[in-house]
C-alpha cells in the first residue's frame, strides 16, 4: 500500500487597493505580504517528499508557486483546472457599504445561493477539482504534491471529501494555509488543514 500526499495551498494575500472581486481578471499579483506567507508556508515544507509542484494560471497562484519552488526545487507546472471558480460580480466592489451589490439590477443574479445562481456552479468547481486532485496523485504516487489554488475551489475539495453540502455560509481556508489530502493507495483515508502564515 503506497501513502500519498497532496497539499492544496492557497495563494498569500493580494494587492488589491480598490477592494474588488478580482476573480479570474489578470493582473493581480502578491503583496508585499502575500509574499512573506508565501514564503513562510514554503518553508513549512522543507524535508518534506515533494516530487511535483503546479499552480493555478492566476499570477497569484503562479506567484506563490514560484517561492515554494525555491524550497522544493522543483519546475511549476500550470495545471487550469484549479483555477479560481467563474464569477459574474468580478471587477466589482462586494463588501460592505459601498457594496455594488445593493443595486436592484444586480439582484437577479443572486436568486439561487445554492447554486450558485451567480457564478460557475459548486459541483462543477468539486468535480473539476477531484479531477485534478486524482491526476496529481497518480502521477507523484507515493510521495507527495503541491497545488496551488484559490479559496473557493479548495473549499470545494474540503467540503466533498468531508461528505458536507457544497453550499456553505462560511470557509476554512486562510491566505497559504494547506489542506492536505492523505490517500491510501487510490483512497482519501485523511485531510489536515494547517495555517504555518498565519501570524503575518
Amino acid at each position: 500500500m503506497s501513502t500519498t500526499i497532496v497539499h492544496l495551498v492557497r495563494h498569500g494575500e493580494v494587492h488589491n487597493p480598490t477592494k474588488i472581486l478580482y476573480g479570474t481578471l489578470p493582473g493581480y499579483h502578491l503583496s508585499a505580504r502575500g509574499r512573506s506567507q508565501a514564503a513562510r508556508t514554503a518553508r513549512s515544507f522543507e524535508d518534506h517528499d515533494v516530487t511535483y509542484l503546479a499552480a493555478s494560471p492566476l499570477q497569484r497562484a503562479q506567484e506563490t508557486a514560484e517561492v515554494v519552488a525555491e524550497i522544493t526545487g522543483l519546475e511549476v507546472d500550470t495545471v487550469d483546472e484549479i483555477v479560481e471558480a467563474g464569477n459574474r460580480f468580478e471587477g466589482l466592489r462586494t463588501k460592505g457599504w459601498r457594496s455594488q451589490l445593493w443595486n436592484p439590477v444586480r439582484w437577479p443574479l443572486m436568486l439561487n445561493p445554492f447554486e450558485p445562481s451567480w457564478g460557475e456552479a459548486y459541483v462543477d468547481i468539486a468535480e473539476r477539482m477531484m479531477g485534478a486532485v486524482e491526476k496529481v496523485r497518480r502521477r507523484a504516487e507515493g510521495h507527495e504534491a503541491i497545488l496551488v489554488s484559490h479559496q473557493l475551489p479548495i473549499v470545494m475539495v474540503q467540503r466533498a471529501v468531508r461528505g458536507l453540502p457544497l453550499a456553505h455560509a462560511s470557509r476554512e481556508c486562510d491566505l497559504a494555509s494547506v489542506t492536505s489530502l492523505v490517500f491510501q493507495d487510490d483512497e482519501i483515508t485523511d485531510i489536515f488543514y494547517s495555517t504555518p502564515a498565519k501570524d503575518i
